[in-house]
């Protein structure tokens, strides 16, 4: 049995109208029992012979209920904290570091590592194997691209995964080549999965070890729960951790594509599981990403007859779709480019309309993950369609100029929050953590400024018209995020009935400048009427 919590003296923003703002929060058994005042809160615990309540004096700190992260990769953040850091300014450096951990290993033991992105270094042009086989001559390495859409790779990585001069690109992949034809060293899309199979995996009990910390720092970051889109291994170890006793993140757990059949054998539905740990919605990629020029685009990149890599079909986009959720199973759909996101639309419109066990009839909620590019036909079909938008605003602020150099004009609706909230859709915030930092108040600031924490481009941000207030924001994090795992009714909100979940800050964000809450720290967070992390 939990203890009972007294939340004194705070700031609480609700997200409800129960009240809307409070100054103290009764918990008992991991739920919120009383919101209002100081001595509502004390009297709504009464007395229990030999078991006073904790009591936690907040000091006037905002308190906001428990953020979640939409849409992160949690076994990759894990094993990218122990790994090589290649998210440098050159090229050079990055080779440096690996250099630094292949002397460390015997010959033969793989080098990992993540992070780069080849928009920032010198003339923008990908990387080639030849500075990873002088860091690394007899380790194979593997560097995955900071959008987790490109590998760079040395020749023994090439070499253990059997690719050739004359091997075929898979489908929905592509493996680059230079101008004398012979494999380059980056692998593209679906193409990265021919190293990625034949680097040793981590046993269950061993990742669930790394991925241990990796919620230590979580929490500490502000998060209560989260969204993973990893694979079938990262279920395996979060179910370590719950058997261990050790799960303190409440997690949403997608299921990979390539599992589908597995699940549907299965009976899997969405939302089965504990409170700590459910299956969430099958995950498809429908195209690439911005940065390495594989998002599908209606019309081809600036400068360019690229129009990206499409990895799903519309007719298996529709059935794919149809199976699930005519299963139990939602969906979620990586769709990054304007043409992936009118595909993904037309393939749950399609879905819907031929089977009433497919999307918002059936209670299911299905999304679009990542939503970069949108072509204004298709912006009012989230509210209508009843598809939730999943994005990042990290992602903003990361790519606004390569989204510039790339997209041109097409960018005044790229990353079009305040659009899409305008429009009725229903919006959920995430990072794609690893690919962008796993803080919530970076991604608060973000959405508020559409700035940089070095202030840049200036104090209107990029393509200001999309800014959203900070409640918005929050709401996108707390709310947001309840509704997309079909959790509203217990999470997302401080209410009396409600999961205790708290994040508290060490700044009031609601009331300072909002380019000033890219300052601002956690100061304790709380899953359950349990406090996880404090900064108190």
């Amino acid at each position: 049995m939990s203890e009972d919590l007294l939340l004194l003296n705070g700031t609480f923003y609700t997200m409800s109208t129960r009240p809307p703002r409070a100054r103290a929060a009764a918990v008992r058994d991991g739920r919120f029992v009383y919101v209002g005042d100081d001595d509502g809160a004390r009297a709504a615990l009464g007395r229990r012979p030999h078991r006073a309540p904790r009591v936690v004096d907040l000091g006037g700190r905002c308190a906001l209920p428990g953020l979640t992260d939409s849409h992160l990769h949690f076994k990759w953040y894990a094993q990218s904290l122990a790994s090589v850091d290649v998210e440098v300014p050159t090229l050079e450096e990055a080779a440096r570091r690996v250099a630094a951990r292949a002397a460390s290993l015997p010959p033969g033991a793989w080098v990992t590592g993540s992070g780069w992105n080849h928009n920032v270094w010198g003339d923008g042009a990908l990387p080639d194997l030849r500075p990873l086989d002088q860091a690394a001559p007899e380790n194979p390495v593997c560097l995955e691209a900071k959008n987790g859409h490109a590998l760079w790779v040395n020749s023994l990585a090439l070499k253990a995964a059997g690719i050739r001069l004359d091997t075929p690109d898979p489908d929905g992949g592509q493996i680059a080549h230079g101008r004398d034809g012979v494999p380059s060293g980056v692998l593209l899309e679906n193409a990265m999965r021919l190293v990625q199979a034949v680097i040793p995996a981590p046993t269950p009990a061993q990742l669930a070890d790394l991925m241990k910390d990796a919620q230590a720092a979580a929490h500490a970051a502000g998060l209560t729960g989260i969204h993973d889109f990893d694979s079938a291994l990262a279920f395996e170890a979060f179910q370590e951790l719950e058997r261990r006793g050790d799960l303190t993140l409440r997690v949403v757990k997608g299921i990979p594509h390539e599992q589908l059949p597995a699940a549907l054998s299965l009976g899997l539905k969405t939302g089965f599981g504990s409170d700590h740990l459910r299956v969430g919605s099958l995950k498809m990629f429908a195209d690439g990403a911005l940065g390495p020029q594989t998002a599908w685009m209606i019309a081809p990149y600036e400068g360019t007859w690229s129009t990206g890599i499409p990895r799903l079909s519309p007719e298996q986009a529709q059935e794919d779709i149809r199976r699930a959720n005519g299963a139990g199973i939602s969906c979620a759909i990586h769709a990054i480019g304007d043409a992936a996101c009118r595909v993904v639309l037309d393939a749950f419109e399609h879905a819907a309309a031929g089977s009433p066990a497919a999307g918002p009839a059936a209670g299911l909620r299905n999304r679009v993950e990542h939503v970069q590019l949108l072509h204004p036909d298709d912006l009012g079909r989230f509210k209508r369609l009843g598809i939730i938008a999943s994005m990042q605003p990290l992602h903003a602020t990361s790519d606004m100029l390569i989204a510039e150099r790339y997209w041109g004009t097409r960018s005044a609706g790229a990353y079009a929050w305040k659009s899409l909230l305008d429009s009725g859709a229903a919006l959920a915030f995430g990072s794609d953590c690893p690919v962008e930092i796993c803080s919530p108040i970076a991604g608060i600031h973000a959405a508020a400024t559409r700035r940089r924490p070095d202030g840049s481009p200036g104090p209107e941000g990029w393509r200001p018209e999309q800014k959203i207030s900070v409640e918005q924001a929050v709401r996108a994090y707390t709310l947001g995020a309840a509704y997309a795992a079909g959790r509203e009714s217990e999470l997302g909100s401080i209410e009396e009935g409600k999961l205790a979940d708290l994040t508290v800050l060490d700044a009031d964000i609601f009331s300072i400048d909002p380019h000033e809450i890219r300052n601002v720290k956690t100061a304790a967070v709380i899953v359950g009427g349990r406090v996880v992390f404090s900064a108190l």
